[in-house]
């Protein structure tokens, strides 16, 4: 697959409102794309074990975008295998007081993956410049008033863009995925969260009132899509109407991320070798 037609190059000028939220690639089913699915599965499972056993590296994968969009549905099926001791799932609700009480990146920083470990993100950082703008929280956030002026969102990004180059200068690779779907199926899978009884527990009236402010999230993600997409750390807009492709694109680029670090096992040196070979020689006459 493609990826980079999902990619959001560095100076893109975006227009949410145009791009696609349907699609189905080459497949003509979803089981035909459930195959290469489980193939990507099957590879990112063995380039993991790479990355563990190296331990110099980690990858931060952020999932974004609208309620109900599949980000929870995503992370349980193509991380579905994945070793739990270096895998590690974090998502991010209203703030703590203990949190309210530092700076805005501090909460998410404790959550970085060590080296050799794979972190993923349901929501991020990315909240500070999107709830928190459309609903101006930034006032509750202690932030002395002088720094509180109709330029703090574009600081923000900055902000954010700097904290990026720097997690990928320190050996963490952050790649970044907006699920992206139509207002039409968002609302058929709230109504499908109210009229199937299995899944009353997900709905939340506050998605209802979200979808009130619609526009002005769009907005919001595409300035910070624009301002932060990175070559370092891009952003793929993911169309999500169909979610059996969302996860196959996903899952694609989650491989060929991986592949692209170039992982080895560690090697042994000579001396590393013959030890090997002396335990080798007492486990056999044991």
């Amino acid at each position: 697959m493609n990826i980079s037609i999902f990619r959001v190059a560095p100076g893109t000028d975006l227009k949410l409102s145009h791009e696609s939220t349907d699609e189905a690639g080459q497949y003509k089913s979803e089981e035909e794309a459930e195959i290469s699915m489980q193939d990507n599965i099957d590879n990112m499972i063995k380039l993991q074990d790479k990355l563990y056993a190296e331990g110099s590296h980690a990858l931060l994968i952020i999932f974004q975008g609208m309620d109900a969009a599949g980000k929870d549905s995503a992370i349980k099926h193509v991380m579905s295998g994945l070793n739990p001791q270096a895998t590690m799932v974090h998502s991010f609700k209203s703030p703590s007081v203990e949190e309210m009480n530092h700076d805005y990146l501090w909460r998410y920083s404790k959550y970085l993956p060590g080296r050799g470990q794979i972190g993923i993100f349901n929501r991020s950082y990315y909240e500070e410049v999107l709830i928190a703008r459309v609903h101006n929280l930034v006032v509750n956030q202690k932030i002395p008033q002088e720094f509180i002026n109709p330029e703090i969102w574009q600081t923000r990004l900055r902000h954010i863009v700097n904290f990026e180059e720097y997690l990928y200068m320190n050996g963490i690779t952050v790649i970044k995925f907006f699920l992206h779907i139509s207002k039409d199926e968002q609302r058929r899978r709230l109504l499908k969260r109210i009229d199937d009884p299995n899944k009353n527990w997900k709905y939340s009236e506050d998605d209802l009132l979200e979808r009130d402010y619609w526009n002005d999230y769009n907005k919001c993600y595409q300035e910070a899509i624009m301002g932060t997409s990175l070559k370092s750390a891009p952003w793929y807009l993911v169309p999500s109407d169909k979610k059996w492709f969302a996860r196959l694109v996903i899952s694609e680029v989650i491989v060929q991320t991986l592949n692209s670090m170039k992982l080895k096992y560690p090697e042994l040196d000579k001396k590393q070798f013959l030890k090997l070979e002396s335990n080798r020689i007492k486990l056999l006459q044991d």
